[in-house]
């Protein structure tokens, strides 16, 4: 069985996130993937609870049903898969992301415990990629997609809420619903 996992704060779940789920399990064959809600994230602060995010989650990904949402309690991604220990799985990202990956706990360990599957969008130099691969010679642990690019993100995303702007192209509209019926990322009055 072909295992994905994407991880993310999701704050909130956007149509970027779904679209990147869709090609990750088309293009890699997925039969199940695991998204994984980081209730305390290491590398960057949540504006919203994680109990909510979770909630946003579960709606943003309702209409893939390859998509498991769960809480995932541990900061750092290596924390997970070594408490986890998936077999054959591929973590999912943005080409966007790599360049980063380094800088994330245990890189090396990551790579052992699991292949990244890396999402690439136009605009996106292949050569960041080749760059990360050859640098901890990840050879064929560091695999490769092509998606269409969706450019959003979800600090846009309250930004424009906060704004009072309108977001319903930005979001599935469960997403967009719960936002508004929960009164979330809205200014201060």
């Amino acid at each position: 069985m072909a295992v994905g996992i994407l991880g993310g704060v999701f704050d909130p779940p956007h149509l970027g996130h779904v679209a990147l789920a869709r090609a990750a399990v088309a293009k890699l064959g997925l039969d199940e993937l695991l998204v994984l809600v980081v209730a305390h994230p290491g590398h960057k602060a949540a504006t919203t609870p994680a109990e909510i995010r979770l909630e946003l989650t579960r709606l943003a990904f309702a209409d893939v049903p390859e998509a498991i949402v769960e809480l995932d309690l541990h900061a750092r991604t290596v924390d997970f898969l070594e408490d986890r220990r998936p077999q054959d799985a591929l973590f999912v990202l943005g080409a966007d992301e790599v360049a980063a990956f380094e800088s994330w706990k245990s890189p090396e360990r990551v790579l052992e415990l699991v292949r990244l599957a890396v999402a690439m969008r136009p605009g996106v130099a292949r050569d960041d990629v080749s760059a990360v691969r050859e640098r901890l010679a990840a050879g064929d642990r560091i695999v490769e997609f092509e998606m269409d690019p969706v450019p959003i993100s979800s600090s846009e995303i309250r930004a424009r809420i906060a704004r009072d702007e309108p977001i319903d192209d930005l979001l599935p509209p469960l997403v967009s619903d719960a936002i508004s019926r929960l009164g979330l990322y809205a200014a201060p009055e």
